[in-house]
């Protein structure tokens, strides 16, 4: 079947690979393929309900922020992947206060406590 290349803009057989699409840049591991499945995306929707839609972090210092919230976790995936979906590992963090965890400037302990003041997790 001929179709039109969005890459070469040229028009060739839809198998044929002409050398002008993009490769991956991430290798496809275990972590990546979980990232896009369907139970990360259930999973840290149900996680930000949970939180009612704000950063645990800015929550606990009395400002309610729901801009631009991601879902972290505490112990990564690189340390414990058997962990990805556990409720008592997942918090919702804004931009900011995400990046600060990834980078340690926010300790494993604070967000734990966090979880365990607010939802009652033992550790």
């Amino acid at each position: 079947m001929l179709k039109s290349c969005k890459y070469c803009m040229r028009i060739h057989d839809s198998k044929f690979d002409c050398g002008k699409k993009p490769k991956r840049k991430k290798p496809s591991n275990d972590i990546n393929k979980f990232r896009w499945s369907r139970k990360w995306r259930e999973k840290r929707n149900s996680i930000v309900e949970r939180d009612s839609y704000l950063c645990q972090v800015c929550k606990e210092n009395d400002k309610y922020n729901y801009n631009g919230l991601e879902v972290h976790h505490i112990t990564s995936l690189e340390e414990d992947f058997d962990r990805r979906l556990d409720e008592d590992n997942l918090i919702t963090l804004c931009e900011e206060h995400h990046e600060q965890a990834e980078c340690g400037e926010i300790s494993k302990e604070y967000l734990y406590k966090l979880l365990e003041k607010e939802y009652g997790y033992e550790y």
